[in-house]
């Protein structure tokens, strides 16, 4: 039992010695000493073989066409006047006033058939679909059993993650998030000043770069220039609670958020002793009044850091950007735009917050191969003279949609747990009644 306990002390001191010296010192000092470049190559390399050898099965059987999008309606993206005119016989008859053909009957049933076949908003919470089976999940519906070759790949891969990958990501997550409440535990202890916050951003950072290697991210940043600075908002599509990680890794921001308890209470009562975090209990939440005046304060703070802030007030999957809540476009200030975009071949890192658990989306973030992203600086922004918080919020929201790659969509993200509101059906109506009532014309051709 000696010998056994002896070998079992012997293996968790090179477990933790290899950590320490291979990823924990590294990530301190922002340093990579190339493993996790190698590990990605080898896992390029394995799924171009995957990739290839499905294909090859799917053209021997003639079974299984691989399309790179799972759409199934190709809309027309015209306003309802374009549409309805298309659908009547002249444009004299649209332009008498009163009128009502019964042909602008087919518009409203086109789109309804379009909404019951697909919507486009809850395709935009659940997994994208793959090209490709990257040998991790089944969000291509067409996979089945190809040839042995590929399923002892994917055996391997299952014991490579669960039984190397998941123990090491977790013991990092675990020293990753006892560093930050630790670490910033003692630093709170200090007066404030210039040292409190410089060892208050070290705090962080490091926990965020380790939690980051936690989950064998591979992050580029592109345009540095434009990033965030003091007294700033910085705003940000929003695929993953992990993109908290993914941009502080890269810099400290204050966090905005409501109060929570339990491992959660903890963690956010010892950031909130080292750095200005913004923090609102549930009562404070619903006075919009109240939660302005607080950002407003301390945006205009240049010596506090950058707020973050996810307009969309809920996760999307990676292909879109949903409507911006314009409550972060009326504290004033200056807003840096940051966009966001997984590689969905090494992992889905998008949150179905309706089908997972936060603990069972975690597992599978540390179970997946990798977590590949590119995150884009964008120039700052500011409200221009005349301009409201709506149009302000939509100019933002489109140069992110445009830099990322990402679908731009008009529809609130909460519609992903609530009901259409009663005020978009009745623009539609308003926007019908006018031109019945011939108030919407089209100029007539010469």
């Amino acid at each position: 039992m000696e010998d056994l306990g002896g070998l079992a002390y012997t293996i968790f001191t090179a477990w933790l010695a290899v950590i320490v010296v291979c990823i924990m010192l590294p990530s301190m000092f922002g340093v990579s000493l190339g493993i996790s470049e190698v590990y990605m190559k080898i896992l390029v390399k394995m799924l171009e073989w995957a990739t290839l050898r499905i294909q090859k099965r799917f053209e021997e059987h003639k079974k299984i066409r691989i399309v790179a999008s799972n759409v199934i309606i190709e809309r027309d993206e015209s306003p309802m006047e374009t549409e309805i005119v298309g659908l009547r016989q002249s444009r004299s008859q649209f332009l008498q006033r009163g009128d009502f053909e019964l042909s602008d009957v087919f518009y409203f049933s086109k789109k309804g058939f379009e909404a019951i076949v697909e919507d486009e908003v809850t395709q935009r919470f659940s997994s994208e679909e793959l090209i490709s089976w990257n040998l991790l999940t089944r969000t291509n519906n067409n996979f089945q059993y190809l040839s042995f070759r590929v399923t002892l790949i994917w055996v391997l891969g299952v014991f490579v993650r669960y039984c190397i990958l998941l123990p090491l990501r977790v013991t990092l997550a675990t020293i990753g998030i006892s560093w930050l409440v630790i670490g910033a535990t003692l630093v709170g202890q200090l007066p404030n000043g210039r040292v409190k916050n410089w060892l208050s951003e070290k705090v962080h950072l490091v926990c965020c770069r380790i939690c980051a290697r936690a989950l064998s991210s591979a992050i580029q940043y592109h345009n540095k220039e434009n990033r965030p600075q003091k007294g700033g908002i910085c705003v940000a599509n929003h695929t993953s609670p992990i993109d908290i990680i993914i941009l502080t890794n890269d810099g400290c921001y204050a966090m905005v958020g409501q109060v929570h308890g339990g491992l959660m209470g903890v963690i956010q009562r010892a950031m909130a002793r080292s750095c200005p975090h913004v923090w609102f209990e549930r009562s404070e939440m619903r006075d919009r009044h109240l939660v302005t005046k607080r950002l407003r304060e301390h945006v205009f703070d240049k010596e506090k850091l950058p707020i973050l802030i996810f307009p969309e007030g809920t996760c999307i999957n990676n292909t879109s950007v949903m409507m911006f809540k314009k409550g972060s476009f009326e504290i004033g200030g200056t807003i840096y735009p940051v966009a966001i975009k997984y590689d969905p071949q090494f992992g889905d890192a998008f949150w179905n917050s309706s089908k997972y658990t936060m603990v069972k989306y975690l597992l599978r973030m540390m179970t997946s191969w990798a977590i590949k992203c590119n995150v884009w600086y964008l120039p700052p922004m500011t409200r221009q003279e005349g301009e409201d918080a709506v149009n302000f919020a939509n100019r933002v929201k489109s140069a992110i949609a445009k830099q990322g790659g990402l679908v731009e969509l008009t529809w609130d993200g909460g519609l992903k747990r609530d009901k259409v509101k009663d005020s978009f059906k009745e623009e539609q109506q308003k926007n019908y009644s006018k031109i019945i009532a011939g108030e919407n014309v089209l100029p007539k051709e010469n």
